[in-house]
């Protein structure tokens, strides 16, 4: 079970209800906090003007609202937003949503009944998710439009993804007997003003790119021992006058995947023998190519990113980000922009630069396997069969090379691309959702060019035969992939079994140190490994 309300989210929360499916239960004196919000408000607002109860909304809270249209007031404001366009968000995404908004709810600030947060603890624990959409949100009312179809569907609209399959909402509420919310005061405004599509989106993207990063760390590791590289760039030595803890991290984790491995060179006793001395020109190349002997220095700023974003998408998580603020403590009501996404837009862009960085990484790393001229070492195209008959790896190159140009592109910042809108109201916004969305987008492709990568290092693997001189961990991974992508002379498409492989690692993380149970976050495996020798 997880517990919500009375403590904290973290990561490790969501992985628990996305991944695993733990069921939530509400903390009781969270749940009677909110009742007590709940009945301030109800005695405060009355006979006050307060803006989103008795008012319109935006450029339009200028209009009082009679007193008998007041609750309609709320579902006019859910089904008018109810316009997004675009993709329909993945199930997973819409989720972990519902977790964001229920976890701001559950403090007790939004005014809300408390069948407002038992009725999101349900759909969750139901997996029923309501049908949202990508395009809409602008980040800095909320992610207004996303969260109205969240709304739309609690009040019995709309449609919901139920067992795989996009249907009524009435129709499944009514199969599984769940109740839709009644408005009694605020709860339109409430539900929908908040940055919690951001936030769910965003927490999703740091446990994927927490595990993205692992089996970029996997590969490097890879390529390095069936290049036969020099130990040194990697030791403690050479990166501990380098202060940065990703950098070190990094390190750490290719110490301990590479330590038992038969191919990795001490420089010692291949460079530094007097004999070497008479050469004019040396056999051995003296220092490997920047992406295979700079990995920690690049993906250290990772590393940095990745635990940065977690900070800050864990701080939005457990804040408040409604408006107004509803303080039942204090006895009184706070207007303000607590909605406003910027924190969630500028962690998204940044993990997205990361990303990219990383897949530009893995894409020289391939280009370096494939390129017989550079790595003097394999094949062209790491190819099995007959050269200029098959053509081994040369097609996948293609798609790797063209995802990561795409990645490129898509890097560029939205937190600096506000556009004014809503009547010049919202005249500065974060495009935090959109930020999101762009970042998961990033991730995906970035899977897809590091599962090229693993396919052409397990064919340079076979054609070297040295899988009996592979470290514990690559060699366990080695058997691992093996068992879905078999080794091929002969070409045929291979389409499929790169869907097979890249599916499969979104799914687990590699065993650097023997966890993979911890993996999913940055409370794991990028925290167990030490910077020490």
């Amino acid at each position: 079970m997880t517990h919500v309300g009375g403590r904290e989210l973290t990561s490790a929360d969501f992985v628990d209800v996305l991944f695993r499916d733990k069921q939530i239960v509400l903390d009781e004196k969270a749940v009677d906090n909110v009742a007590e919000n709940f009945k301030f408000l109800r005695g405060f607002s009355s006979n006050k003007l307060i803006y989103g109860i008795n008012t319109g909304f935006g450029p339009m809270a200028q209009y009082k609202v009679s007193e008998e249209n007041l609750l309609q007031l709320q579902y006019n404001l859910i089904r008018s937003h109810s316009s997004g366009g675009g993709n329909l968000l993945d199930p997973v995404l819409v989720k972990a949503l519902m977790l964001a908004r229920l976890n701001s709810m559950i403090q007790a600030f939004s005014g809300v009944h408390v069948e407002t947060v038992q009725l999101l603890k349900d759909l969750i624990n139901k997996n029923v998710t309501p049908c949202i959409y990508d395009h809409g949100g602008v980040g800095a009312s909320g992610d207004l439009v996303q969260l109205a179809h969240l709304a739309l569907v609690m009040i019995g609209d709309g449609e919901v993804i139920y067992e795989g399959k996009v249907q009524p909402t009435a129709d499944v509420f009514n199969r599984l007997g769940i109740k839709p919310l009644h408005i009694h005061i605020r709860e339109g405004l409430a539900l929908i003003n908040g940055t919690s599509a951001m936030t769910g989106i965003g927490m999703v993207n740091i446990i994927q790119a927490t595990k993205l990063l692992e089996w970029s760390v996997m590969l490097s590791a890879m390529i390095n021992e069936i290049v036969e590289a020099f130990d040194d760039h990697y030791s403690y030595e050479l990166n501990v006058v380098k202060k940065h803890k990703g950098q070190n991290r990094i390190a750490a984790m290719l110490r301990d995947i590479l330590q038992d491995s038969k191919m990795i060179r001490d420089r010692s006793q291949h460079l530094y023998n007097p004999e070497n001395l008479n050469q004019e020109k040396f056999e051995d190349k003296v220092q490997e190519y920047y992406s295979l002997r700079c990995v920690s220095q690049v993906l250290g700023p990772v590393y940095d990113t990745i635990i940065q974003a977690e900070k800050v998408v864990t701080d939005e998580l457990n804040s408040v980000n409604d408006n107004p603020v509803i303080d039942h403590q204090n006895h009184n009501i706070f207007h303000g922009g607590n909605f406003h996404g910027d924190y969630v837009s500028l962690e998204m862009d940044k993990l997205k630069i990361a990303i990219t960085k990383l897949s530009m990484l893995s894409e020289r790393q391939l280009n370096y396997l494939m390129n017989e001229k550079l790595n003097q070492k394999f094949p062209p195209f790491v190819n099995l069969g007959v050269l200029g008959f098959n053509f081994g790896m040369q097609g996948m190159q293609f798609t790797a090379t063209s995802t990561v140009a795409e990645n490129q592109t898509l890097s560029f910042p939205m937190y600096v691309h506000s556009i004014p809108n809503n009547n010049d109201n919202q005249d500065i916004v974060s495009m935090g959702c959109n930020a999101a969305i762009m970042t998961k987008k990033v991730i995906d492709n970035s899977f897809e060019v590091l599962t090229i990568q693993m396919m052409s290092v397990v064919q340079a693997i076979d054609y070297l035969e040295c899988v009996d001189k592979l470290s514990a961990r690559t060699k366990a991974l080695y058997r691992e992939v093996r068992e879905l992508f078999p080794v091929f002379v002969e070409d045929f498409p291979k389409y499929k079994d790169l869907q097979k492989l890249r599916d499969h690692f979104k799914t687990v993380a590699p065993l650097i140190s023997g966890n993979r149970a911890t993996s999913y976050s940055t409370n794991g495996v990028l925290d167990s490994t030490t910077t020490e020798r």
